[in-house]
């Protein structure tokens, strides 16, 4: 996965470097600004086991930024924003593990450097008895809940350091 550039995001932008959870890191440059999800609009995607995007829908592709010729084959952490904490994720890998259906809020890094929040349900695909891939339904969030787990998460994001 190749670092953001300057090409994608205009300044003013902050320059962070993430590792991710299977060795890979990467540079992103954000830009202090939302866009807001548009009502009416679920994005879909799914994953393989592993995380890597097999398909998206168009409203994925409208929020993201990215085409989906650059999405498919990714891992879906390249909308991973670093004010993240990894244990959300940790959580959530490890809940659809199960076999159980996670739910929760996402900052998601678009490919201009600008987010958008979501609420996102993530459900185990099980074919013949045999888990396939991974699909995620994201709406829009609660304003009053986005507010609150900007307070968590800067603290969960205190505790990694």
């Amino acid at each position: 996965m190749e670092d953001m550039t300057n090409k994608d995001v205009r300044e003013p932008y902050t320059e962070h470097r993430l590792c991710y959870y299977d060795g890979n890191s990467r540079c992103v440059l954000v830009k202090d600004e939302e866009t807001p999800f548009p009502e009416g609009k679920l994005i879909v995607s799914r994953t393989d086991l592993r995380g890597i995007i097999t398909h998206c829908n168009q409203a994925f592709v409208e929020m993201s930024g990215y085409t989906e010729a650059e999405l498919i084959g990714q891992p879906h952490y390249i909308l991973r924003h670093p004010d993240m904490p990894k244990a959300i994720f940790k959580d959530a890998w490890e809940t659809v593990a199960r076999g159980e259906k996670w739910h929760g809020y996402v900052k998601n890094l678009c490919k201009d450097g600008r987010y958008y929040w979501v609420y996102a349900t993530i459900i185990l695909n099980v074919r013949a008895g045999n888990a396939v891939s991974c699909t995620s339904v994201r709406r829009k969030p609660s304003r009053t809940q986005v507010d609150a787990c900007i307070a968590y998460y800067a603290q969960l994001k205190q505790a990694e350091v």
